[in-house]
């Protein structure tokens, strides 16, 4: 049996509307889904690459993949995978996810998770 694949992903969330849309807050650690139309597996080890909004420093972490959303999932989500972050980086990217959704709730907003 083989073990899992690796691949790199990146993602620039340009607004705080997208970052919520995409921020999996429920994972252990973190995580967040990113759209796209390669092909992963559960627990397959990704590096992410991801840039939030304005901010001129971009995260350069390792995760796994732990939700797939293929192109038959039912409601209408978009295509892609769910990576949980792994790593003091990743609990960094957490706390800086988490500040900047502070005080922003958009209740009607459909997720592309849960």
């Amino acid at each position: 049996m083989a073990g899992p694949r690796q691949g790199v992903i990146s993602l620039a969330i340009k607004d705080r509307g997208m970052l919520q849309n995409n921020y999996m807050p429920f994972v252990k650690g973190g995580g967040v889904f990113i759209p796209t139309e390669k092909t992963f597996e559960l627990d397959d080890e990704v590096f992410l690459l991801l840039t939030l909004l304005e901010d001129p420093e971009r995260f350069a972490i390792t995760g796994k993949v732990i939700w797939i959303n293929y192109r038959t999932t039912p409601g209408g989500r978009q295509t892609g995978v769910g990576i949980q972050f792994g790593g003091a980086d990743g609990e960094r990217l957490r706390k800086k996810i988490d500040a900047l959704l502070a005080g922003y709730t958009r209740i009607d907003q459909r997720t592309n998770t849960m």
